[in-house]
Protein backbone atom coordinates (compact mmCIF):
# COMPACT_ATOMS: atom_id res chain seq x y z
CA UNK A 1 0.00 0.00 0.00
CA UNK A 2 1.19 3.57 -0.78
CA UNK A 3 2.67 5.57 2.21
CA UNK A 4 -0.10 8.62 2.53
CA UNK A 5 2.15 12.00 2.63
CA UNK A 6 0.23 15.24 3.23
CA UNK A 7 0.72 18.56 4.51
CA UNK A 8 -2.14 18.37 7.36
CA UNK A 9 -3.30 15.37 9.01
CA UNK A 10 -5.85 15.85 11.84
CA UNK A 11 -5.92 13.05 14.44
CA UNK A 12 -10.07 13.09 15.66
CA UNK A 13 -13.36 13.74 14.35
CA UNK A 14 -15.21 15.53 17.56
CA UNK A 15 -15.90 18.73 17.02
CA UNK A 16 -13.09 20.10 17.34
CA UNK A 17 -11.13 17.96 14.62
CA UNK A 18 -14.43 19.30 12.68
CA UNK A 19 -13.07 22.62 13.03
CA UNK A 20 -9.94 22.18 12.39
CA UNK A 21 -10.28 20.30 8.68
CA UNK A 22 -12.98 22.71 8.25
CA UNK A 23 -10.69 25.92 8.69
CA UNK A 24 -7.99 24.25 6.83
CA UNK A 25 -9.67 24.03 3.91
CA UNK A 26 -11.14 27.58 4.42
CA UNK A 27 -7.53 28.70 4.03
CA UNK A 28 -7.26 27.34 0.77
CA UNK A 29 -4.90 23.86 1.63
CA UNK A 30 -5.71 21.59 -0.89
CA UNK A 31 -8.31 18.33 0.39
CA UNK A 32 -5.95 15.94 -0.97
CA UNK A 33 -3.26 17.53 1.35
CA UNK A 34 -5.55 16.69 4.54
CA UNK A 35 -5.18 13.69 6.12
CA UNK A 36 -8.00 12.72 8.86
CA UNK A 37 -7.76 10.31 11.29
CA UNK A 38 -10.49 8.83 13.13
CA UNK A 39 -11.48 5.44 14.04
CA UNK A 40 -15.41 5.87 13.79
CA UNK A 41 -16.42 9.47 12.52
CA UNK A 42 -19.10 9.62 14.69
CA UNK A 43 -18.75 13.15 16.19
CA UNK A 44 -16.04 11.77 18.83
CA UNK A 45 -17.73 11.61 22.45
CA UNK A 46 -19.89 14.43 21.65
CA UNK A 47 -21.62 12.36 19.30
CA UNK A 48 -21.04 8.84 20.92
CA UNK A 49 -20.91 9.67 24.97
CA UNK A 50 -22.35 12.96 25.80
CA UNK A 51 -25.52 13.00 23.86
CA UNK A 52 -27.81 12.67 26.46
CA UNK A 53 -26.40 15.63 28.28
CA UNK A 54 -28.41 19.36 28.98
CA UNK A 55 -25.83 21.48 27.46
CA UNK A 56 -25.09 24.38 29.23
CA UNK A 57 -24.02 26.20 25.66
CA UNK A 58 -26.84 28.88 24.02
CA UNK A 59 -27.91 26.92 20.86
CA UNK A 60 -26.95 30.46 19.42
CA UNK A 61 -23.68 29.87 19.58
CA UNK A 62 -23.52 26.18 18.16
CA UNK A 63 -25.08 27.78 15.20
CA UNK A 64 -22.39 30.21 14.84
CA UNK A 65 -19.78 26.80 15.00
CA UNK A 66 -22.38 25.49 12.37
CA UNK A 67 -22.36 28.41 9.76
CA UNK A 68 -18.54 29.30 10.39
CA UNK A 69 -16.77 27.55 8.09
CA UNK A 70 -17.21 27.88 4.32
CA UNK A 71 -16.55 24.44 3.94
CA UNK A 72 -19.13 23.08 6.19
CA UNK A 73 -21.42 23.75 3.47
CA UNK A 74 -24.08 23.95 6.02
CA UNK A 75 -26.54 26.40 4.07
CA UNK A 76 -27.33 23.38 2.32
CA UNK A 77 -27.45 20.86 5.12
CA UNK A 78 -31.10 19.61 6.25
CA UNK A 79 -33.45 21.51 8.17
CA UNK A 80 -31.99 20.00 11.77
CA UNK A 81 -34.28 20.41 14.78
CA UNK A 82 -31.77 22.41 16.74
CA UNK A 83 -32.52 25.29 13.78
CA UNK A 84 -35.73 25.76 15.35
CA UNK A 85 -34.96 26.19 19.10
CA UNK A 86 -34.58 29.79 20.41
CA UNK A 87 -30.76 31.14 20.12
CA UNK A 88 -31.15 31.97 23.55
CA UNK A 89 -32.18 28.21 25.01
CA UNK A 90 -30.18 25.16 25.70
CA UNK A 91 -30.38 21.73 24.45
CA UNK A 92 -29.69 17.93 24.37
CA UNK A 93 -25.92 17.77 22.92
CA UNK A 94 -27.44 15.11 20.46
CA UNK A 95 -29.77 18.31 18.48
CA UNK A 96 -26.39 19.66 18.19
CA UNK A 97 -24.53 16.12 17.27
CA UNK A 98 -26.92 16.11 14.37
CA UNK A 99 -25.60 18.65 12.14
CA UNK A 100 -22.15 17.90 13.35
CA UNK A 101 -22.17 14.19 11.82
CA UNK A 102 -23.91 15.73 8.43
CA UNK A 103 -20.94 18.04 8.61
CA UNK A 104 -18.34 15.45 9.43
CA UNK A 105 -19.56 12.76 6.50
CA UNK A 106 -19.41 16.07 4.23
CA UNK A 107 -15.88 16.55 5.20
CA UNK A 108 -14.64 13.10 4.88
CA UNK A 109 -15.22 12.95 1.00
CA UNK A 110 -13.32 15.92 0.26
CA UNK A 111 -9.95 14.85 2.11
CA UNK A 112 -8.09 11.45 2.95
CA UNK A 113 -10.66 9.72 5.67
CA UNK A 114 -8.30 7.17 7.29
CA UNK A 115 -10.63 5.25 9.96
CA UNK A 116 -7.99 3.63 12.22
CA UNK A 117 -6.30 4.27 15.61
CA UNK A 118 -3.13 6.37 15.79
CA UNK A 119 -0.51 3.38 17.33
CA UNK A 120 2.57 6.46 17.54
CA UNK A 121 4.32 9.28 16.46
CA UNK A 122 7.83 10.32 15.74
CA UNK A 123 9.71 13.00 13.98
CA UNK A 124 11.73 12.36 11.11
CA UNK A 125 13.63 14.50 8.80
CA UNK A 126 11.53 17.01 9.28
CA UNK A 127 8.04 15.00 8.73
CA UNK A 128 5.96 13.69 10.84
CA UNK A 129 5.37 9.68 10.82
CA UNK A 130 2.23 8.47 11.83
CA UNK A 131 1.86 4.61 12.59
CA UNK A 132 -1.75 2.91 11.92
CA UNK A 133 -2.77 -0.32 12.88
CA UNK A 134 -2.36 -1.48 8.87
CA UNK A 135 -0.48 1.45 7.14
CA UNK A 136 1.70 4.48 8.06
CA UNK A 137 1.61 8.29 6.70
CA UNK A 138 3.99 11.08 6.99
CA UNK A 139 2.23 14.38 7.23
CA UNK A 140 4.31 17.68 7.68
CA UNK A 141 2.27 18.92 10.53
CA UNK A 142 -0.28 17.44 12.70
CA UNK A 143 -3.24 18.88 15.00
CA UNK A 144 -3.95 16.51 17.68
CA UNK A 145 -7.89 16.71 18.53
CA UNK A 146 -7.71 13.55 20.27
CA UNK A 147 -10.31 15.02 22.90
CA UNK A 148 -10.24 13.87 26.93
CA UNK A 149 -11.46 11.42 29.54
CA UNK A 150 -12.75 11.90 32.57
CA UNK A 151 -10.93 11.98 35.86
CA UNK A 152 -11.21 9.33 37.76
CA UNK A 153 -10.12 8.59 41.67
CA UNK A 154 -9.89 4.76 43.39
CA UNK A 155 -11.57 4.23 46.84
CA UNK A 156 -11.98 0.62 47.38
CA UNK A 157 -15.21 -0.78 49.02
CA UNK A 158 -17.18 1.22 46.42
CA UNK A 159 -18.96 0.33 42.90
CA UNK A 160 -17.82 2.85 40.01
CA UNK A 161 -20.71 4.46 38.03
CA UNK A 162 -19.02 5.82 34.49
CA UNK A 163 -19.81 9.82 33.96
CA UNK A 164 -21.13 8.60 30.51
CA UNK A 165 -23.72 6.38 32.10
CA UNK A 166 -24.54 8.96 34.94
CA UNK A 167 -24.98 11.53 32.67
CA UNK A 168 -27.89 9.73 30.74
CA UNK A 169 -30.59 9.64 33.32
CA UNK A 170 -32.01 6.61 31.48
CA UNK A 171 -29.25 4.66 31.88
CA UNK A 172 -28.43 6.29 35.51
CA UNK A 173 -32.20 5.09 36.63
CA UNK A 174 -31.53 1.92 35.58
CA UNK A 175 -28.52 1.64 37.40
CA UNK A 176 -29.36 3.12 41.09
CA UNK A 177 -31.89 2.08 42.91
CA UNK A 178 -34.25 3.17 45.92
CA UNK A 179 -31.97 1.34 48.35
CA UNK A 180 -28.70 2.50 47.01
CA UNK A 181 -26.45 5.52 49.01
CA UNK A 182 -24.75 7.29 45.99
CA UNK A 183 -21.56 9.73 46.09
CA UNK A 184 -21.26 12.43 43.80
CA UNK A 185 -17.73 13.67 43.69
CA UNK A 186 -17.56 17.40 42.26
CA UNK A 187 -19.47 20.61 41.80
CA UNK A 188 -19.50 21.33 38.51
CA UNK A 189 -22.46 21.05 35.73
CA UNK A 190 -22.06 17.61 35.58
CA UNK A 191 -22.31 17.23 39.12
CA UNK A 192 -25.47 18.66 39.55
CA UNK A 193 -26.86 17.76 36.65
CA UNK A 194 -26.09 14.11 37.97
CA UNK A 195 -27.12 15.30 41.72
CA UNK A 196 -30.56 16.09 40.20
CA UNK A 197 -31.00 12.97 38.42
CA UNK A 198 -30.41 10.54 41.51
CA UNK A 199 -32.81 12.51 43.16
CA UNK A 200 -35.49 13.20 40.91
CA UNK A 201 -35.36 10.48 38.56
CA UNK A 202 -33.43 7.67 40.47
CA UNK A 203 -35.45 8.20 43.71
CA UNK A 204 -32.11 6.66 45.46
CA UNK A 205 -32.34 6.81 49.66
CA UNK A 206 -29.50 9.31 49.37
CA UNK A 207 -26.86 11.27 47.91
CA UNK A 208 -23.72 12.61 49.34
CA UNK A 209 -21.85 15.21 47.41
CA UNK A 210 -18.13 15.55 48.17
CA UNK A 211 -17.09 19.29 47.10
CA UNK A 212 -13.72 21.11 47.29
CA UNK A 213 -15.06 24.68 46.62
CA UNK A 214 -18.74 26.88 46.60
CA UNK A 215 -20.71 26.77 43.61
CA UNK A 216 -19.83 29.33 41.03
CA UNK A 217 -22.90 30.46 38.44
CA UNK A 218 -22.04 32.59 35.15
CA UNK A 219 -23.22 36.03 35.00
CA UNK A 220 -23.91 37.45 31.51
CA UNK A 221 -22.34 41.09 31.81
CA UNK A 222 -22.79 43.88 29.17
CA UNK A 223 -19.61 42.28 26.44
CA UNK A 224 -18.49 39.29 28.30
CA UNK A 225 -19.27 36.16 31.08
CA UNK A 226 -17.85 36.07 34.68
CA UNK A 227 -16.90 32.68 35.17
CA UNK A 228 -18.52 31.85 31.88
CA UNK A 229 -16.15 28.45 31.73
CA UNK A 230 -16.64 27.21 35.65
CA UNK A 231 -20.11 28.34 36.40
CA UNK A 232 -23.16 27.00 36.20
CA UNK A 233 -25.41 28.24 33.40
CA UNK A 234 -29.20 27.47 32.00
CA UNK A 235 -31.42 25.19 33.86
CA UNK A 236 -28.69 23.60 36.11
CA UNK A 237 -27.81 27.06 37.66
CA UNK A 238 -31.35 27.55 38.31
CA UNK A 239 -32.03 24.21 39.92
CA UNK A 240 -28.66 24.64 42.05
CA UNK A 241 -29.97 28.23 43.34
CA UNK A 242 -33.08 26.58 44.69
CA UNK A 243 -31.49 23.30 45.64
CA UNK A 244 -28.17 23.69 46.91
CA UNK A 245 -27.78 27.55 47.89
CA UNK A 246 -31.16 27.30 48.41
CA UNK A 247 -33.15 24.56 50.74
CA UNK A 248 -30.77 21.55 50.74
CA UNK A 249 -33.26 18.13 49.51
CA UNK A 250 -33.49 15.82 52.93
CA UNK A 251 -31.73 13.29 51.01
CA UNK A 252 -28.38 15.32 49.89
CA UNK A 253 -25.91 15.64 52.15
CA UNK A 254 -22.61 18.19 50.88
CA UNK A 255 -19.27 17.48 52.37
CA UNK A 256 -16.02 19.21 52.07
CA UNK A 257 -14.22 16.61 49.91
CA UNK A 258 -10.84 15.69 52.52
CA UNK A 259 -9.49 12.97 53.86
CA UNK A 260 -11.56 12.93 57.33
CA UNK A 261 -15.20 13.33 55.35
CA UNK A 262 -14.48 10.87 52.28
CA UNK A 263 -13.16 8.24 55.13
CA UNK A 264 -16.36 8.45 57.84
CA UNK A 265 -18.85 9.06 54.84
CA UNK A 266 -18.06 6.90 51.97
CA UNK A 267 -18.10 3.54 53.28
CA UNK A 268 -22.01 4.29 53.65
CA UNK A 269 -22.19 4.52 50.02
CA UNK A 270 -22.77 1.95 47.77
CA UNK A 271 -21.76 3.78 44.19
CA UNK A 272 -19.66 6.79 43.54
CA UNK A 273 -19.77 9.07 40.39
CA UNK A 274 -16.46 11.17 39.86
CA UNK A 275 -17.50 14.43 38.56
CA UNK A 276 -14.05 15.76 38.78
CA UNK A 277 -12.91 16.51 35.09
CA UNK A 278 -11.11 15.70 32.46
CA UNK A 279 -7.73 14.58 31.51
CA UNK A 280 -6.16 14.96 27.56
CA UNK A 281 -5.52 11.34 25.45
CA UNK A 282 -2.20 10.24 25.35
CA UNK A 283 -0.51 9.66 22.01
CA UNK A 284 3.06 7.66 22.28
CA UNK A 285 5.34 10.44 20.79
CA UNK A 286 8.81 9.07 20.31
CA UNK A 287 11.62 11.30 22.49
CA UNK A 288 8.41 12.93 24.04
CA UNK A 289 7.38 12.08 28.16
CA UNK A 290 3.74 13.71 27.73
CA UNK A 291 2.35 16.17 25.88
CA UNK A 292 2.65 19.47 27.43
CA UNK A 293 1.48 22.67 25.14
CA UNK A 294 1.61 25.83 25.02
CA UNK A 295 -1.87 26.87 26.81
CA UNK A 296 -1.55 30.37 24.66
CA UNK A 297 -1.00 29.08 21.47
CA UNK A 298 -1.65 25.04 21.10
CA UNK A 299 1.74 24.40 20.30
CA UNK A 300 3.26 21.25 21.48
CA UNK A 301 6.24 21.03 18.80
CA UNK A 302 7.17 22.29 15.66
CA UNK A 303 4.27 21.03 12.96
CA UNK A 304 2.91 19.45 16.42
CA UNK A 305 -0.19 21.33 17.68
CA UNK A 306 -3.18 20.52 20.46
CA UNK A 307 -6.30 21.33 19.81
CA UNK A 308 -10.36 21.15 21.68
CA UNK A 309 -11.12 20.13 25.39
CA UNK A 310 -7.83 17.89 25.89
CA UNK A 311 -5.85 21.16 24.94
CA UNK A 312 -8.01 23.98 25.94
CA UNK A 313 -6.94 27.55 25.73
CA UNK A 314 -6.29 29.48 29.07
CA UNK A 315 -7.67 32.91 29.44
CA UNK A 316 -7.40 35.32 32.29
CA UNK A 317 -10.80 37.07 32.40
CA UNK A 318 -10.66 41.11 33.69
CA UNK A 319 -10.87 40.24 36.96
CA UNK A 320 -7.54 38.07 36.52
CA UNK A 321 -9.43 34.58 36.95
CA UNK A 322 -7.39 31.81 34.84
CA UNK A 323 -10.00 29.77 32.99
CA UNK A 324 -9.61 26.79 30.17
CA UNK A 325 -12.17 27.33 27.63
CA UNK A 326 -14.42 24.45 26.52
CA UNK A 327 -17.13 24.81 24.29
CA UNK A 328 -17.87 24.37 20.42
CA UNK A 329 -17.59 28.38 19.91
CA UNK A 330 -14.34 28.67 22.12
CA UNK A 331 -12.97 26.00 20.36
CA UNK A 332 -13.78 27.80 16.81
CA UNK A 333 -13.16 31.35 18.25
CA UNK A 334 -9.62 30.11 19.41
CA UNK A 335 -8.88 28.36 15.92
CA UNK A 336 -9.31 31.48 14.17
CA UNK A 337 -6.72 33.37 16.56
CA UNK A 338 -3.65 30.64 16.38
CA UNK A 339 -4.39 28.78 12.94
CA UNK A 340 -1.91 31.59 11.32
CA UNK A 341 0.73 30.90 13.53
CA UNK A 342 0.79 27.19 13.37
CA UNK A 343 0.69 27.35 9.45
CA UNK A 344 4.21 29.69 9.69
CA UNK A 345 5.22 26.93 12.93
CA UNK A 346 5.69 24.23 10.47
CA UNK A 347 8.70 21.80 10.40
Amino acid sequence: MQEVNVEWAIIGAGPAGIAAVGKLLDQGIHPQKIAWIDPEFSVGDFGTRWRNVSSNTRVGLFTQFLERCASFNYASAPDFEINHIHPDHTCLLALAAEPLQWISDHLKQTVHALQHHVQRLALHDRRWHIQLESQSLQAKNIILATGANPKTLSYPGVQTIPLDTALNPDALASTCHKNNTVAVFGASHSAILIIQSLLERCDVKRVINFYLSPLRYAVYLDDWILFDNTGLKGNTAIWARAHIDGKLPHKLTRLISNEENIQEHLPQCSHAIYATGFQQRQIPIEGMRNLDYNDRSGIIAPGLFGFGIGFPEAKVDRFGTLEYRVGLWKFMEYLERVLPVWLKYGC
